[in-house]
């Protein structure tokens, strides 16, 4: 009896990973799907799958019309590339940094003996838990007090800084994997203590830097409060455009918005896409296989 439901399970499991499939990617295919419906299409009470697609939505985020004299218009570029680009170059400095010092301290807890060794590990963890919203108020004090708000440098300081604790984290459960006897003999071969690191520890662990790197760029990519709070125009990332672009002159501009979230998202998509092997083999490291 155990047999025939396990054979069973075993003929509808695909069709079940397909369904469960398609009803997460949904909301993304219906984002991707309105950001190419006219607007006609958009606000019809039955929702619409056939369609003719345009390509308005996209070209009123890049560009807009201004009046330069009666009946004369011109086509003026909008901040929107500037703030993709903003986003792009925090998310990839600030995690590349909280990686670089992060691997360090992890390598540094996970060989070094040192007291309280789980304490530490709770408090690094702590900061990482605890909610923006808590400190968000104190930090915009700090960064006006010290001439920092909207700037690169803040920013990225602030990230990297929320994105240490999760790169020491999973980096310590890659260094411990890894037998210390290996480094021991390259000592022994008369390598000193960091071309040990370099050379026999940090090869071994590529794929950990990898799955690290993605998931603290996805965290720092999507996030909103502190982008918020302390950015102005010059440094304003895609997630708080987004709360700009709500609005039109006839309501919330579902055509705008969900263009806005499809160019956004299509850079996570690729990476985890491209990724996903990394991602697999990271997140199951160390663990045992039968």
């Amino acid at each position: 009896m155990d047999n025939k439901h396990g054979n069973t399970w075993k003929m509808i499991k695909p069709y079940v990973a397909v369904v469960v499939s398609l009803i997460y990617f949904f909301p993304v295919l219906w984002v991707f799907l309105t950001a190419f419906k006219p607007r006609v299409d958009i606000v019809t009470t039955i929702p619409r799958f056939l369609f003719t697609p345009t390509l308005d939505h996209f070209f009123r985020l890049f560009f807009r019309r201004v009046t330069v004299a009666p009946g004369e218009f011109a086509l003026e570029a909008t901040p929107f590339a500037r703030f993709f680009l903003n986003s792009i170059f925090l998310s990839l400095t600030s995690v590349a940094l909280a990686l670089a010092l992060g691997t360090f301290a992890a390598y540094a807890i996970s060989r070094f003996p040192m007291r309280n060794k789980g304490f530490l590990m709770f408090y690094i963890l702590s900061n990482r838990m605890l909610p923006p919203i808590a400190v968000v108020v104190p930090l915009y004090l700090m960064y006006r007090t010290l001439g920092i708000m909207n700037t690169y440098g803040g920013m990225t300081l602030l990230y990297t800084a929320f994105s240490i604790p999760l790169a020491i984290w999973m980096m310590k459960s890659f260094f411990d994997d890894i037998p210390y006897e290996i480094e021991e003999a390259a000592r022994v071969d008369g390598s000193s203590r960091f071309r040990a690191f370099y050379k026999t520890a940090l090869p071994q662990v590529w794929v950990g830097i990898a799955a690290t790197f993605i998931i603290s760029l996805i965290f720092v990519w999507n996030e909103f409060l502190f982008a918020l709070m302390l950015t102005g125009r010059e440094t304003r990332t895609v997630p708080v455009a987004l709360s700009t672009a709500l609005r039109g002159e006839r309501g919330v501009d579902w055509g705008l918005l969900a263009s806005v979230e499809a160019i956004y998202v299509v850079p996570a998509i690729i990476l985890a896409f491209v990724a996903q092997g990394f991602l697999l083999r990271g997140l199951t490291f160390g663990t045992v296989r039968k």
